[in-house]
């Protein structure tokens, strides 16, 4: 079982995410991390999805996933050279004892204090998981009030990722067609 990081265009349209969200239910899977968010493409969401399993088990989710009619692509690009980033929000117990050394902290893991109040401060933190992880750990010995998460988005290094688009802007209303075996997507 590793972890494995699923891209998907999909239709912006309601329920699609619903509909996603219960294929994995029913397959079994419990999905670590979601997001969504437009694409470049007018009417074309980007599902960024961290799922475990096996290379199998999840070729085969993927495989269901693109059958679901309001998905136009799917990729695992897991195997991939990725960049990957998570954004976090993390509000801590703060002093003015304690201040000065949060800050230090933060300006480490090259945050940003984007609040800060009597009794608290809010880092905002953008990177991998695992500085997002040793900057929590980091701060817990201060007291962490609440932290918020946005979960994984990753896209392909250079220019031989699974969604390269055609130049040009795509027609109002144009559904981008799946195309077998070729890494790009066509407005036709």
């Amino acid at each position: 079982m590793a972890k494995h990081t699923l891209v998907a265009l999909v239709e912006d349209k309601p329920g699609v995410l619903n509909r996603v969200a219960s294929l994995f239910r029913r397959r079994g899977f419990n999905i670590e991390s979601i997001a969504v968010g437009h694409t470049e493409l007018a009417g074309i969401s980007r599902m960024t999805i961290v799922v475990d399993g096996t290379a199998s088990s999840v070729e085969q989710l993927r495989k269901q996933l693109d059958k679901l009619i309001d998905v136009v692509k799917v990729a695992d690009i897991t195997e991939n050279s990725l960049v990957a980033r998570e954004l976090a929000l993390i509000k801590v117990k703060a002093n003015p004892a304690t201040r000065s050394e949060i800050i230090q902290i933060v300006d480490i893991f090259r945050a940003n204090i984007v609040d800060v109040s009597t009794d608290s401060v809010v880092v905002e933190v953008t990177g991998d998981e695992d500085k997002i992880d040793s900057l929590f750990r980091l701060l817990k010995g201060f007291g962490i009030k609440e932290i918020a998460r946005t979960g994984r988005i990753a896209m392909a290094r250079g220019v031989a990722g699974p969604f390269l688009v055609e130049e040009g802007v795509p027609q109002k209303g144009a559904r981008p067609k799946k195309v077998k075996g070729v890494n790009e997507i066509s407005n036709l």
